[in-house]
C-alpha cells in the first residue's frame, strides 16, 4: 500500500535580471532579521536567564516592520524565525552548538516561500513580489496533482540558484525480496558487498585535483576585496560544485541499487568525524562521502519498505573469520589477504562485508 508522505524536490532555475535583484534583496533581509533576532534572544537569555519563544520573536519583528529603518522587512515572512527556533530547539537539545550568526559572504543564500506567498498553476511557479513565473529546468516530473506548500530559493557559491518545493507525494514500496546484503566501507573500493562485489571507489576529488590547485592558485594572486578575487573565488566554487555533484549522482545510483536489490543492507557504524582526524586518510575519506551514503540509505529504506541494520563500531569485522568464527589476535591495515587457522582463505574487505551481514540479526 502507498505511503503518503511529504519530500522536496530540487531544481535548478534561470531567473531574469529583475527577479536576481528580488532574490538578493529577500536573502538580505533574511539575514538581517535571523541575526538580529538571536542577538536578542541571547540578550535576554544573558542578562535575565530566560528563554524567548517563536511568538515572542514573531512579535518583536512585527514592530520591526512598522518602524522607519526597518519597513522594508514586510517583504519578508517569518520564515527566517522558525530556523532560529530549530536552531535552538538543536542546542537546547545538545545535537548542536549554540546559533551562529549569519555572514553576508560564508552563510548560505537561501529564502523559503509558505504557500500565502506563492502561486503555482499549471505547473508554473510564481513566487510574491514577482511578475512572471520562474524558469524551471524540470529534470524530473513533480508528483501528479501536487501542490507546494513550501519554496526555498537558494544561490550556491558557484552562482546557480535553485528551487526546493516541499509538498507531498505517494510512495510505493517494493515488492518484498528474500536477498540481504552486508557492505563493509573501504577506500580503495568504495564499498566492497557480501556477495563479493566490489564497488570501485571514483575518488572524484583525486579526479579533478589539477582543476581545483589552479583555481586556487588564481584566486590567491588576486587582491583582496576585488572585483576579480569575487570572480575567482566563483571559479574555485564551480570545481568543488562538479565534484559534489559527481560524487552525489554516484552515491544515489548506489543507494538505490543496493534498496532495489535487497531487503536488508546492513552497514557499520563508522564515526567519520573521528577518522578524519587521521591525516593521511582524511582527504580520501571525506571523498568517499561514507555519512552521505549512510544518510541516502537510511532514508530510501524508509521509504520502499526495506530495512536498515547498523552494527556496533567496535565489531572485528575483519579479525573474524567468517568460515569458523575465529577471532584474529592481530590483523594489521597492510593484510589485505589472509588464511585462517580453519583452512580459509580470506579476502580482508569480502569477509568483513559478511561478518557484518551475519551479524545484523543480533542488532534488530
Amino acid at each position: 500500500m502507498a505511503q503518503i508522505m511529504k519530500r522536496a524536490f530540487k531544481y535548478r532555475f534561470y531567473p531574469t535580471p529583475e527577479q536576481a535583484r528580488e532574490l538578493v534583496r529577500t536573502f538580505g533581509c533574511v539575514r538581517l532579521v535571523y541575526n538580529r533576532a538571536l542577538e536578542e534572544r541571547t540578550r535576554v537569555y544573558t542578562l535575565e536567564g530566560r528563554r524567548v519563544s517563536y511568538e515572542q520573536d514573531s512579535a518583536v519583528l512585527t514592530q520591526w516592520k512598522r518602524t522607519e529603518d526597518l519597513g522594508f522587512l514586510a517583504e519578508v515572512s517569518s520564515v527566517p524565525l522558525r530556523h532560529l527556533q530549530a536552531a535552538f530547539a538543536n542546542f537546547f537539545a545538545k545535537r548542536a552548538k549554540y546559533p551562529a550568526f549569519k555572514s553576508r559572504k560564508k552563510s548560505r543564500l537561501s529564502a523559503e516561500y509558505t504557500r500565502s506567498a506563492l502561486t503555482w498553476r499549471d505547473g508554473q511557479l510564481t513566487l510574491a513580489k514577482m511578475n512572471a513565473p520562474l524558469n524551471i529546468v524540470w529534470s524530473r516530473p513533480m508528483p501528479e496533482g501536487a501542490r507546494p506548500s513550501t519554496v526555498t530559493v537558494s544561490k550556491d557559491a558557484a552562482g546557480r540558484w535553485f528551487v526546493s518545493i516541499f509538498c507531498e507525494d505517494s510512495i510505493r514500496p517494493l515488492d518484498p525480496v528474500a536477498q540481504s546484503v552486508g557492505l563493509d566501507a573501504g577506500i580503495t573500493a568504495l564499498v566492497t558487498l557480501s556477495t563479493g562485489e566490489k564497488i570501485v571507489n571514483p575518488r572524484h576529488e583525486r579526479a579533478d585535483r589539477r582543476k581545483l590547485a589552479k583555481a586556487q592558485r588564481g584566486l590567491a594572486r588576486k587582491e583582496t576585496g576585488s572585483a576579480n578575487r569575487a570572480k575567482a573565488r566563483v571559479k574555485v566554487a564551480r570545481v568543488y560544485a562538479r565534484i559534489a555533484d559527481r560524487r552525489r549522482d554516484q552515491l544515489h545510483k548506489l543507494s538505490t541499487r543496493l534498496v532495489r536489490e535487497n531487503q536488508t543492507v546492513v552497514i557499520e557504524d563508522l564515526t567519520v568525524r573521528n577518522m578524519v582526524k587521521n591525516h593521511r586518510l582524511a582527504r580520501a575519506i571525506s571523498d568517499a562521502s561514507w555519512r552521505e551514503l549512510r544518510s541516502m540509505l537510511e532514508y530510501k529504506t524508509a521509504w520502499y519498505g526495506r530495512e536498515l541494520v547498523v552494527i556496533d563500531r567496535w565489531f572485528p569485522s575483519s579479525k573474524l573469520c567468517s568460515a569458523c568464527g575465529t577471532l584474529q589476535d592481530w590483523m594489521p591495515l597492510n593484510v589485505r589477504e589472509w588464511v585462517c587457522a580453519c583452512g580459509a582463505s580470506h579476502d580482508r574487505d569480502v569477509n568483513a562485508a559478511r561478518n557484518i551481514l551475519a551479524a545484523g540479526p543480533a542488532e534488530r
